[in-house]
């Protein structure tokens, strides 16, 4: 293709995504750098355009389009001092709650603070005046076109969702400007929304009604920090599909017997097998909660390309990193208790995961009695807890408590912070989560991390607090081991590695904490069972980069040498 073609392909998927969220009005201001898109929404039937030539007046003819059809209008611009002269009209907007979606062309960056004619600073231009503002991709080849239905439609859904408002899309265009007004548009994947309410709407009801009757199915469980109620368990009874629970889901403890072979918590590890991965691709997908942290769930995600991907968020901002959802009900996920399911009888796609599960159970036991490393230490840790809340720091933590932390019965409430999936301030969340839930907390991190947040100890000094703290002490970045910045052994350990030399020893005296250093499973699992007698404990277990690694790598391995064989 062409940049001519890519530029075409691009500002088409534009005009028709938003006629697919329900956008049917455009008011047009002619500029130069706004001419594909300004050509793709003359062409674009189903879209009405108007045309005003002072885009001050032309904000305010937008405002009154949309305020009286009560629906997002779209408002386009060139580049520079017009998308200024909107301001007055999207201050209104904002306050009146009306639904505009401001969408201001661009120079391309390497034109941006440079001196470039009607180049100003665009990005966020409209400040806390709207109720969201995106710089948008260049259009170019292999253009990223499921990413920019995804923000098209989160800028209609938006502006509609109360409180109502203006959203900005800022889109950068580099010339030549002109499309190919005979090149035709071809769909690829549309996603569909459900409004929102306080319940499902009998519209929604009866497609997830018609989805659950499906024997190919997921039902993928992302972050949830509520209690699981009875009514989530007796759906997932009913529903008898298998479900992939992420550990923050608190899908994986405090289980029903009778659901345990439901809940699948090997999935990780079962997914890097191409085979298996193959032989469960899904007919439909269910997914409440963000994503899960597991990247090959993410890739099988987006290699199934399953019929249908409904994704309940409640947000219009909905959570799709990979752009593979099919349908978004803007919903909380409690809705589905609502639905009244038929009970399923058991089926040979469920009992393909049961049996998978069953096998990499078996061996990672006989891994974990035979091998020494984080995951092994951490799994002793886990299998320790009862009655009690964990939080999981990201990098390693996370990612060993996918693998590691399997269903159970025990009472074992997990947290972590996946928002930005940063490693700062884990110990002051730790602290937070005890004081609210009143449990005894637990806590598993890394000694970057630690290092983090260490003044977040001090809490234990201000409040009552009940805390056993195990920091995984690889002296560095124990994650980069596992990622391509390994392979370079220039700077390696300098930008990446890290290492401190430092121990914990000193700052467990210095905030008057139980301090035990550790190196085996026993030794962790008897410092683990010995009364506490001061409000904080730590664990120091001192473990090797280069082993992590290694032993990692063959428990992979190991399942998948497993897998092969049973498949």
């Amino acid at each position: 293709m062409t940049n001519r073609e890519f530029l075409t392909e691009y500002v088409l998927a534009f005009t028709h995504s938003l006629l697919h969220a329900g956008v049917t009005k455009a008011v047009i201001s002619p500029g130069s750098r706004s001419t594909p898109l300004a050509y793709a929404f003359m062409k674009q039937q189903g879209i009405e355009t108007y045309r005003q030539i002072d885009e001050r007046s032309a904000g305010f003819y937008a405002l009154g389009l949309a305020k009286a059809s009560n629906a997002p209008v779209v408002l386009l611009c060139t580049s520079g001092t017009a998308a200024a002269n909107y301001f007055p009209a999207i201050v209104e907007a904002y306050y009146a709650r009306v639904p505009l979606i401001v969408v201001t062309a661009d120079r391309p960056h390497e034109l941006r603070e440079v001196g470039a004619p009607q180049a100003i600073n665009q990005i966020n231009l409209f400040g806390s005046h709207v109720k969201w503002s995106v710089d948008l991709a260049l259009p170019e080849q292999g253009n990223h076109l499921d990413s920019l239905k995804r923000h098209l439609g989160r800028a209609a859904t938006l502006a509609k969702t109360a409180p109502k408002g203006p959203v900005h899309l800022n889109v950068p265009f580099r010339e030549p400007l002109s499309i190919d007004f005979d090149q035709a548009y071809v769909s690829g994947t549309e996603l569909y929304r459900f409004e929102s309410g306080e319940r499902l709407t009998d519209k929604a009801a009866d497609f997830l009604t018609e989805v659950f009757t499906q024997s190919r199915g997921l039902l993928i469980a992302g972050e949830n920090t509520g209690e699981i109620p009875v009514e989530q368990w007796e759906f997932i009874r009913r529903l008898g599909w298998p479900v992939l629970a992420d550990p923050l889901s608190n899908l994986r403890a405090n289980v029903p017997a009778d659901l345990h072979e439901l809940i699948i918590d090997s999935y990780d590890a079962l997914l890097k097998n191409a085979e298996f991965a193959d032989r469960v691709a899904p007919d439909a997908v269910v997914r409440i909660g963000p994503q899960p942290v597991s990247k090959p769930l993410s890739l099988f995600l987006r290699k199934a390309k399953p019929a249908r991907y409904v994704v309940l968020d409640e947000s219009p901002m909905l959570r799709d990193p990979q752009s593979a959802a099919t349908h978004h009900i803007q919903q909380h996920f409690s809705a589905l208790w609502q639905l009244k399911l038929n009970a399923k009888s058991s089926h040979p796609y469920l009992s393909l995961w049961i049996t998978a599960q069953k096998l990499v159970q078996e061996t990672m036991e006989t891994h974990c009695q035979e091998e020494l490393d984080e995951g092994v230490l951490a799994k002793a840790f886990f299998d320790e807890l009862n009655d009690c809340d964990l939080t999981v720091s990201s990098s390693m933590p996370i990612r060993d408590a996918d693998t590691y932390f399997q269903t159970t019965q025990r009472d074992v409430r997990i947290f972590a912070n996946r928002g930005a999936n940063g490693i700062d301030g884990v110990v002051s969340t730790a602290f937070g989560i005890q004081a609210a839930n009143k449990r005894p907390g637990y806590l598993l991190i890394g000694d970057l991390a630690l290092l983090h947040d260490l003044n977040g100890l001090i809490a234990s000094k201000l409040q009552h607090a009940d805390m056993t703290i195990v920091v995984m002490n690889n002296d560095g970045g124990g994650i980069f081991s596992y990622l391509p910045q390994s392979k370079e052994e220039r700077y390696y350990e300098d930008l990446f590695g890290t290492p401190t030399g430092i121990q914990f020893k000193a700052a467990a005296e210095m905030y008057d904490a139980e301090y035990f250093p550790v190196k085996t499973t026993a030794e962790l699992q008897a410092a683990l069972r010995m009364p506490k007698e001061k409000p904080v404990r730590i664990l120091e277990v001192a473990t090797d980069r280069a082993n992590n690694v290694k032993i990692h790598r063959k428990l992979w391995s190991r399942l998948d040498e497993e897998l092969d064989a049973w498949n």
